[in-house]
């Protein structure tokens, strides 16, 4: 691990796991995305003509052959996202605090996003078919906090719920069961106070403090 993500995290927090997806499976999900069928018929349909193309020869034949190669576009992006996988795998940790969950990610720039666990209300694992192949899961914690206030002043909580993934991690289960257990304790100290929040909450039954 470069040790990126961690230089972020604050002195009070402290760290309780950390890690990186799984290599493998990070890049077959990455390789064999939704795309991937819709490339391969963009491909055959555009190298079908260019056949065509080449067989006029001349002017025409160049132009349509060039023409193909631009209009063979979302072939390129298709190669260049999976391409560039390696490098979204480098930039990829994931740490978890008491405070809450870290990720970053990205290609050609370093991105970083952090979820506390008081805004975390929904917690769950998640395995795809590769997933399961190579023994890995996502965890992926979410919250329904996200409202929109209408002209009806009611709040419409329809909206597609915010949150972060862990991705293809071998000790998902472990994960998962640390993850709700902090989400649980600190969701329910934000969400029922006690005391009127002092330094030291008596509130639900938790060991944190503040």
């Amino acid at each position: 691990m470069s040790g990126n993500l961690e230089n972020i995290i604050g002195n009070e927090e402290k760290i309780l796991w950390k890690g990186k997806p799984s290599k493998k499976c990070f890049l077959l999900e990455s390789i064999f995305n939704p795309l991937l069928p819709f490339a391969l018929l963009w491909l055959f349909f555009d190298l079908s003509f260019m056949g065509n193309a080449m067989s006029l020869g001349g002017e025409m034949g160049g132009f349509i052959f060039i023409f193909m190669l631009f209009h063979l576009m979302p072939v390129w992006i298709y190669l260049a996202g999976a391409f560039l996988s390696f490098r979204r795998y480098k930039n990829t940790e994931y740490v978890i605090t008491d405070r809450g969950i870290y990720v970053s990610g990205g290609v050609f720039s370093y991105t970083y996003e952090m979820k506390p666990f008081a805004e975390l209300s929904h917690v769950r694992i998640h395995r795809g078919i590769f997933d399961q192949m190579l023994g890995v899961g996502d965890v992926e914690a979410s919250s329904n906090q996200t409202f929109n206030y209408t002209n009806t002043n009611r709040y419409n909580n329809s909206m597609p719920m915010a949150g972060i993934s862990i991705k293809d991690i071998p000790d998902f289960a472990e994960v998962f069961n640390m993850v709700k257990k902090l989400q649980t304790d600190i969701y329910s100290d934000t969400m029922y106070p006690n005391d009127l929040r002092p330094k030291e909450n008596h509130g639900y039954k938790t060991e944190y403090k503040g």
